[in-house]
């Protein structure tokens, strides 16, 4: 899986992963002449005393130097800029892939997951890419040059190199096989700290209404804890892993100090020459630790390889249509045909044998207790969800057969939980149509109720708006995204529950300019109160996912029992009040 993403992403930068390997290997040929030219410095110049040479061999090596580093620096350059650019293309098909998701697989993955597997995970990968592009290339250019420079000084002291490398690469791979499942334990405690980091903030209004801050503290020290303790095994990996590599490295020193100098002794090798060799096995051992050390992190980019590819792979409920269909042949019109629709895993339909229609112009009301359906059936129509069963038919044409942005083109929809993005009021009615001019903006307000309140509003229509409309109460929020729908232009709109947040006054204007300045658009309205869905063109009653009545307010009033139960509670209520 980490294979593929990399391979995948990285292709189109091949020309700076070939200066990245170019530039590795000039900074490795300058590396493995260094020893040499310092032994030849001991042996020639030192031991002959030789000024002039050392001046001479010294600048050469400085100059060498000085190209050694010119290189590094270039290729760690091209490095970063390959699996920078790699990351965000990672990112943007991983945005791209989940705003295609419908709701039922935003719901499977979880929002705090998916915010984690477009940043974390794709982080790690980046590193990795990174990393890989310099380490996991110069680390066998080292170790197999240095093999091979060493051998030239001295092969009776090799089988020290023989020893040394197969001990280290054992050392790695077992940490690293108890690494990988912590890695992705680690990933998944991640995954669920951001949940219920996530949870508090958006519910913070309701965990202090119900005092709940001491059990959420204590939940989310819960969740942290778990973290900590995988983080702190993984850090006991590393802190057990780096003292042996060490030790491994030192001894294979002192091996070569301590054999090398009998051989010193007995006149078969050099000084010189034995420091080469010292120097070269550092470069071999040094090569083998900056690839077992780059192995460590491969799990971790593995397992968020595979978290990425699992967003990207998914399969979405709303799959687009091989020949979609661009043009409505009756524009405005809704259509439901036995209409049936199961959420994955449940064992009876939420939604069965919905049938009724909407002409254009016509205002269609959706009524019904809590959890009847009401929700689920308007979200059918903008293909927020696909039936399982039946049809929904928008301008003639069934949904699933229409391309998705023009469906959505014409549909204006005010969800039940109204969602204001940061900006400013003018940004966010413009959020559905950018070149709508200011002079449409007002309107919409006006026919939404909100005009008031936003002139009242320091800065108008370039009034601040923070992330969630949270700067403006429920109702001002509700007026808000009434109008956004609105200066949208659609064919069709849709309130779900859009008006609970108005007062009985502001509501009756409300509609009643929805109703004069929109004559020819098509209303869905789904409401709790019977006063805002009375002068609907037609009533659907909803109870546990079928329609139990269809009419208008008078006839539904004789022939529903349900509606006529709904009307009289609500009228005691509003009386009442």
């Amino acid at each position: 899986m980490l294979r593929r993403l990399l391979f995948k992403y990285l292709k189109p930068y091949w020309l700076l992963l070939v200066g990245v390997l170019v530039f590795q290997f000039a900074s490795a040929i300058a590396t493995f002449n260094l020893p040499s030219l310092n032994a030849d410095i001991i042996d020639n110049g030192v031991s002959k005393g030789d000024t002039e040479y050392i001046w001479s061999t010294g600048l050469v090596m400085l100059a060498i130097s000085l190209g050694q580093i010119t290189a590094s620096i270039i290729a760690t350059y091209f490095a970063a800029k390959a699996a920078m650019q790699a990351g965000r293309d990672i990112r943007d098909d991983v945005f791209e892939r989940v705003s295609s998701f419908s709701e039922r697989e935003v719901s499977k993955f979880g929002p705090g997951s998916l915010i984690t597997r477009n940043t974390n995970d794709v982080q790690q990968v980046q590193m990795l890419a990174m990393m890989g592009a310099t380490f996991l290339v110069t680390a066998p250019i080292l170790a197999v040059g240095g093999i091979i420079m060493a051998l030239r000084q001295n092969v009776e002291l090799s089988w020290l190199i023989a020893v040394a490398v197969p001990v280290l690469l054992v050392i790695a791979v077992v940490v690293i096989s108890r690494m990988v499942p912590l890695f992705r334990s680690y990933q998944h405690k991640l995954d669920n700290v951001n949940r219920i980091m996530r949870e508090q903030l958006t519910g913070i209004r309701v965990v202090r209404a119900f005092v709940r801050e001491p059990i959420e503290e204590e939940r989310f020290s819960e969740a942290n804890t778990d973290i900590m303790v995988i983080g702190r095994k993984v850090g006991s990996l590393f802190v057990l892993l780096f003292p042996m590599f060490m030790l491994v490295l030192n001894v294979t020193v002192v091996g070569v100090v301590w054999f090398g100098a009998i051989e010193v002794d007995a006149g078969t090798v050099q000084i010189g020459t034995l420091f080469a060799f010292m120097q070269y096995v550092m470069l071999i051992l040094t090569g083998v630790l900056m690839a077992s050390f780059m192995t460590i992190m491969i799990p971790r980019a593995a397992v968020s390889a595979e978290r990425i590819s699992e967003v990207l792979d998914a399969d979405t409920s709303l799959e687009r249509p091989a020949n979609p269909i661009t043009e409505f042949p009756s524009p405005g019109t809704i259509e439901f045909a036995d209409a049936e629709f199961t959420y994955p895993g449940a064992e009876h339909p939420v939604l069965s044998g919905i049938t009724f229609g909407a002409a254009p112009g016509e205002t269609v009301a959706i009524v019904g207790s809590t959890g009847a359906g009401k929700t689920t059936l308007v979200s059918l129509i903008p293909r927020l969800f696909d039936v399982t069963g039946g049809s929904v038919k928008v301008g003639g044409v069934d949904v699933r057969e229409v391309d998705l942005e023009h469906l959505w083109s014409t549909i204006g929809l005010v969800p039940q939980r109204p969602f204001l993005f940061t900006g400013t009021v003018a940004s966010n009615l413009r959020f559905g149509r950018e070149e709508a001019t200011d002079d449409e903006l007002w309107h919409a307000l006006e026919i939404a109720q909100g005009r008031d309140f936003v002139e009242e509003m320091e800065g108008g229509l370039n009034a601040k708006i923070s992330q969630g409309g949270t700067n403006v109460s429920g109702g001002q929020r509700q007026r808000l995204a009434i109008a956004r729908a609105i200066v949208h232009n659609p064919g069709i709109l849709v309130f779900d529950d859009s008006f609970s947040a108005l007062d009985l006054t502001t509501d009756a204007r409300l509609r009643q300019a929805l109703w004069r300045e929109l004559p020819n658009v098509t209303k869905i309205v789904v409401a709790q109160r019977v006063s805002t869905i009375t002068d609907a063109d037609r009533i659907v009653v909803l109870d546990d996912g079928g329609i139990v009545g269809l009419g208008t307010h008078d006839e539904l009033l004789v022939s529903s029992a349900t509606y006529r139960e709904i009307v009289e509670s609500q009228l005691g209520v509003e009386a009442g009040a």
